[in-house]
């Protein structure tokens, strides 16, 4: 059982810098009082931020600093499971969060999200919504039962009846179904490489098994076909080398010669044409002038024309030269061509020697293949022995494969019946059953006991039905907010029972936050009342309200907040 005992905040909503201390196991009735807003909720979302983080109501975490310090925001809440006593510390700006036992500080190695963890799985055994299903019936921000999915009523009496460990089992469940899942696929695929390895070896024996005589002679024969081409293409390339050496015989010569006559038949050529050029100039002067422009004496018209019929004759000498030496040059440019044709002809020869020395060079590489292969192909009973042996250990591992194969799936087939054991249809669903009967007997003991007198019934898929004196059925939704009222109570007081039988998450704290002032009428209130004086001693209940008038002198203790200076605070 968790026993709290003490809440304290201090710069937490509402409150000022002074530490709020509120005492929860000193009296069975507390009445809280105050006006709106002078902070008498805050206690609820204190101890609520204090075990899971997070206000009752729906506050974001900036908002629970005091907005007047804005900072150094404090709660701390005390309690007891057992022989163990627990302090729980949580704070923001700075950032705080603490687990006390026994007055030794809880390792804080784990990430902040873990810590929660230990705090919620380990400790108190209870979620926040479960929490808020037994301890609180508060009319801020509040979901009834009624009103959770059928999931979160699901998890809410898994935690009462502490079979959450099924849930978490079948989550172990499928982390290790899934390294089983890898280890079947990897075993699959192992032995597919061992068949296809142990095929391969059968193969590889067949081919040694195989080899003879013949096999023998086709590798020879092959070798002896690639030597005789060898033998062809070194008898083309001779011909052809024979064909290379008379063509180049003299071509050499012949071309530097051709060339060097072309060259000074060119030259001669320039040199008359330069002297013919000098020659029209000097009797083109003759016939333009008659006096010399120098001394410019008169040009004696016989030596005049003495020297324009010696120009003529002059000219006709070059001209014959010129028609010599463009003959001389077309025989010497056709003895170039003649070599030149010469060369490409034997450049081609070379080209085709170069093409039989690469079938040669070929020919030597499928030898060499060819020698390879005769070379391996031997039935010495040595390599037949090796080759037997190692099949004989692929075939054994290949056993021992398939022999985990089978253990693998085997364990697959147990954790599948184990899986279905664990899902919600499986466990959990005949304990759940085994306790329906009795959460709905106490249900309808409840509804009895607030003057509603509906038979309520939770199957096993967490649905309800609610059935009239007259046998009319209904949903929770169908009912006024009183008889909603009536209902929440029943399955609040009802949790705590069960929670009790169970041990689970029994405690002795209960917080009625605003349950008088919502849709309960004058004899709602009087029920609830008796069942409020029917709960154990060990039971310390709140009721916040702000009807204090009408409550005042029902219960043990009374005490009130009021708002002084814009501070929440306690007064005795």
């Amino acid at each position: 059982m968790i026993k709290f005992s003490v809440i304290r905040y201090k710069n937490f909503l509402s409150s000022g810098n002074n530490w709020t201390e509120v005492s929860l196991d000193n009296s069975r009735h507390t009445l809280v009082v105050g006006s709106n807003g002078s902070g008498k909720s805050t206690i609820l979302d204190a101890i609520s931020f204090a075990l899971f983080g997070k206000a009752h109501r729906a506050i974001n975490k900036p908002q629970l600093i005091n907005s007047i310090n804005g900072k150094q925001c404090e709660v701390e809440v005390e309690f007891t499971i057992g022989s163990k006593n627990y302090r729980v510390a949580r704070g923001l700006k700075p950032h705080k969060f603490e687990i006390f036992v026994n007055g030794s500080l809880l390792n804080q190695n784990s990430h902040n999200k873990e810590y929660q963890k230990v705090l919620e799985q380990n400790i108190l055994k209870l979620t926040h919504k479960t929490f808020h299903q037994v301890v609180v019936l508060g009319s801020s921000s509040f979901v009834p039962f009624m009103q959770l999915s059928a999931f979160n009523r699901r998890e809410v009496i898994e935690d009462l009846l502490d079979i959450g460990v099924f849930s978490k089992m079948n989550a172990l469940l499928k982390e290790r179904n899934s390294v089983l899942k890898e280890k079947i696929n990897q075993a699959y695929h192992d032995i597919e490489i061992n068949e296809t390895k142990t095929e391969a070896q059968k193969k590889y024996i067949r081919d040694i098994s195989k080899l003879n005589h013949d096999a023998k002679q086709e590798k020879e024969d092959l070798i002896q076909r690639y030597k005789d081409e060898k033998e062809e293409h070194f008898a083309a390339i001779a011909a052809l080398n024979v064909k290379v050496l008379a063509n180049n015989e003299g071509l050499q010569e012949e071309n530097l010669a051709a060339t060097n006559e072309v060259h000074d038949l060119r030259e001669a050529n320039t040199e008359i044409q330069t002297k013919i050029k000098a020659l029209v100039k000097e009797t083109k002067f003759y016939e333009d002038h008659s006096s010399c422009p120098t001394c410019e004496q008169d040009i004696d018209e016989e030596l005049k024309r003495g020297k324009l019929e010696q120009a003529k004759k002059t000219a006709a000498e070059f001209q014959s030269r010129l028609t010599e030496i463009a003959a001389q040059t077309g025989k010497a440019t056709e003895r170039l061509e003649e070599c030149k044709r010469r060369q490409d002809l034997s450049f081609g020869w070379s080209t085709e020697i170069q093409s039989l020395n690469d079938l040669i060079t070929k020919c030597d590489s499928e030898i060499q293949i060819a020698q390879w292969d005769l070379n391996n192909l031997s039935d010495d009973k040595s390599d037949l022995a090796k080759a037997n042996n190692d099949y004989d250990v692929l075939v054994k591992e290949y056993h021992n494969l398939m022999e985990l194969r089978n253990k693998l799936n085997d364990q697959a087939s147990y954790n599948s019946v184990i899986a279905e054991m664990l899902k919600d249809t499986g466990i959990k669903t005949k304990i759940v059953k085994q306790y329906l009967p009795v959460i709905n007997k106490l249900v309808n003991q409840y509804l009895s006991i607030l003057d509603f007198y509906v038979h309520f019934d939770l199957n096993e898929s967490f649905q309800e039905t609610i059935r009239s004196r007259h046998r009319d059925s209904f949903t929770y939704d169908s009912f006024s907010e009183g008889e909603k009222q009536r209902i929440d109570l029943a399955l609040l007081f009802t949790w705590r029972q069960v929670a009790k039988m169970k041990n689970s998450i029994s405690t002795n704290l209960l917080i009625l936050d605003e349950t008088f002032d919502s849709s309960l009428d004058e004899a709602g209130i009087e029920n609830l009342m008796k069942i409020i004086h029917t709960l154990g001693e060990d039971t310390n209940i709140f009721i916040i309200s702000h009807k204090g008038d009408m409550l005042d002198g029902k219960f043990e203790s009374k005490i009130e907040f009021v708002k002084d200076k814009n501070f929440s605070k306690l007064v005795a």
